[in-house]
Order: C-alpha cells, then sequence, then structure tokens
C-alpha cells in the first residue's frame, strides 16, 4: 500500500513538474509570434537599424517610423537584462509601475484595446520575470537575477 502511494506520489508530481514546464512563458512559443503581431513592423530586421545606428540618426529612424531593430531573442534580452537593462520594460509598461502613472511610449502598440494590452503586456511580464524599470547603474544582482527571459 505504502509503495502504491508513493508511486502516485511520484506520478502526480513529475505530472505537475510537466504541467509547469508547459505552461512556462518563453520566447519561441509566446514572445516571438507576439512580437512579429505587434512589433516587427517597426523593429523588425527587414528596416529597424541596430542600436548604435539607430542612436547615431535618431530622428531619421523616427520619422521613417522605424524604431531598433529588436526582433532576435538576443535583441530583447539586451533590452530587458543586458547592457541596456530595463529599456524593453520602461517602453512597454502600463505606468503602474512609474511615479508619474504614465504608460511607455509602446504600451499602446500592444493591442487596439486596453483589454488586449493588458494581455499581451502580462505574456512580456510572465516572459521577463522581474518587470523592472531599473537601468544597469541601478540593478541589483539579486533584482537582475530574477529576470527569467527563457528562450
Amino acid at each position: 500500500m505504502r509503495r502504491a502511494l508513493a508511486l502516485g506520489a511520484l506520478v502526480a508530481a513529475a505530472w505537475a513538474a510537466t504541467e509547469a514546464a508547459e505552461e512556462a512563458t518563453t520566447y519561441r512559443k509566446h514572445i516571438k509570434p507576439l512580437f512579429e503581431a505587434k512589433c516587427a513592423m517597426c523593429h523588425g530586421s527587414d528596416s529597424a537599424p541596430e542600436l548604435g545606428d539607430f542612436k547615431e540618426a535618431k530622428e531619421k529612424w523616427m520619422a521613417d517610423g522605424k524604431g531598433m531593430r529588436m526582433d532576435t531573442y538576443s535583441h530583447l534580452v539586451a533590452y530587458a537584462a543586458w547592457p541596456d537593462t530595463g529599456a524593453l520594460m520602461r517602453r512597454l509598461d502600463d505606468g503602474k509601475n512609474t511615479k508619474d502613472g504614465k504608460p511607455g511610449n509602446m504600451n499602446k502598440y500592444l493591442g487596439k484595446t486596453d483589454a488586449e494590452i493588458a494581455k499581451n503586456l502580462a505574456v512580456f511580464k510572465a516572459w521577463v520575470g522581474n518587470w523592472t524599470l531599473k537601468r544597469w547603474k541601478e540593478i541589483t544582482k539579486e533584482e537582475l537575477d530574477g529576470i527569467r527571459v527563457a528562450y
């Protein structure tokens, strides 16, 4: 009887671990399709510049409706964790994490309705983990360790 209970507990634990792993928000499954639908038009590889090129001619790129390139996992991680810590979060944030309550300049592009924006923001927040608006010089190691950004 104890063996059956132990086996049952082991199977339940394995099932729960599998369920948790399947529910994890990942770049490939959740972020990439969302990015392609909502962000790639201005931040995709076809026309968006690398960050250095964008900074050198920011007005030109913005006049063309383009932002810096963010269409790969590596690009997005750079804007979430390092070297441009928190940049992704500052731009997508809904304002609930700011003193002035203003949303980030890209928040409105996450959807056509407030509900869609909130839903898509929740996906990004789940992917990032520690949703921080802090920059590299402000963030602690513990806070940085909380940024998950699973591939």
